[in-house]
C-alpha cells in the first residue's frame, strides 16, 4: 500500500540551508526539521545563527559564514565536511536585492546582486559536490533546491535590475546543473517565491494588508506555505521532478490578469 506519509519525511536527512537565520530560509529550515532532519543554517551574522539554532532546536546548528566569494562557498563547504561525512540536501537560499533608478544604479550594487544571487549558488554546490554524492542514488536521490523569485518570471515595479537578471538567470542555471547533476543522482530545481514577509521583502512584511489586494489568493504567504513547498522538493515525493521551477506566490506570476 502506498504510504504517502513517508513520502514527505526527511528522517535522518542532513540538510543545509544559506540565508537560514531569517525570513524564507528559517521558514524552510524549520519546516525540514519537523520532517526529521538535521539542518545546518548559515548566514553572515553569526549572532543571528546562533539565535535562530536556539529557537529551531537541537536539529538546528549555526555555522555561520559570508558567502558571497568563492574562497567563501568553500570555506563553508569545508566546515560542513568536518562535521558530515555526507549532505542530503542543499538549499541556496542566501540573496541580495538592490534598487535605484537607472540613471544612478551603481556597478557594487551589480555586483554584489550578482555574485551571491547567482555565482555563489553555483560555486556552493560545486564545493558540496563530493558530500552531495556519498549517498546519492537513483532510489534516494540528493536535492539541490535554488531560491529564485517570481522576479525572475515577470517584472515588478521596483527597478531592481541586478535582482531581476540574476533570479531569471538562477532559473536557467538551475536547468543547466540539473542537466549534469542528475548524472550523479543528484536532482536540482528552484523554488520561486512571490510576497512572504521578510527582510527581502519590507513590503510584503510591514504592509502585508496592501500587498495581499494586488494577489488572486488575497493573502501573503505563510511559513507553512514555504515550508510544504520546499518539504515537496526536499523530500522523496519530488524524485521524480528534475529542472523545474516551483512557482510559490498565491497566482501572482501566473494567474494574475491584466489591468
Amino acid at each position: 500500500m502506498m504510504n504517502v506519509e513517508k513520502m514527505f519525511r526527511l528522517d535522518g536527512k542532513v540538510a543545509l540551508v544559506t540565508g537560514g537565520s531569517r525570513g524564507i530560509g528559517k521558514m524552510i529550515a524549520e519546516g525540514f526539521i519537523a520532517q526529521g532532519a538535521k539542518v545546518y543554517i548559515s548566514s553572515r551574522k553569526a549572532g543571528a545563527c546562533d539565535e535562530t539554532a536556539a529557537e529551531l532546536g537541537p536539529n538546528c546548528i549555526a555555522l555561520p559564514m559570508d558567502i558571497s566569494t568563492v574562497e567563501g562557498c568553500q570555506s563553508l563547504a569545508a566546515e560542513v565536511a568536518k562535521r558530515e561525512d555526507h549532505l542530503d540536501i542543499l538549499v541556496n537560499n542566501a540573496g541580495a536585492a538592490w534598487a535605484v533608478p537607472f540613471e544612478e544604479f551603481p556597478e557594487h550594487g551589480w555586483d554584489k546582486v550578482m555574485d551571491l544571487n547567482v555565482k555563489s549558488p553555483f560555486f556552493l554546490t560545486q564545493a558540496l559536490h563530493g558530500l552531495l554524492k556519498v549517498k546519492a542514488s537513483f532510489d534516494a536521490p540528493s536535492k539541490v533546491i535554488n531560491i529564485t523569485s517570481i522576479d525572475g518570471m515577470r517584472l515588478n515595479p521596483l527597478e531592481t535590475y541586478s535582482y531581476h537578471a540574476s533570479k531569471s538567470s538562477l532559473i536557467y542555471l538551475t536547468k543547466r546543473m540539473a542537466a549534469r547533476l542528475i548524472q550523479d543522482a543528484i536532482i536540482v530545481t528552484s523554488l520561486a517565491p512571490g510576497p512572504f514577509a521578510s527582510e527581502m521583502n519590507r513590503a510584503a512584511r510591514d504592509h502585508g494588508d496592501e500587498v495581499a489586494k494586488r494577489v488572486p489568493m488575497r493573502r501573503v504567504g505563510t511559513p507553512e506555505d514555504m515550508a510544504g513547498a520546499a518539504v515537496f522538493l526536499a523530500s522523496p515525493a519530488s524524485d521524480y521532478v528534475v529542472g523545474d521551477t516551483l512557482t510559490v506566490d498565491g497566482g501572482v506570476a501566473h494567474a494574475t490578469l491584466p489591468s
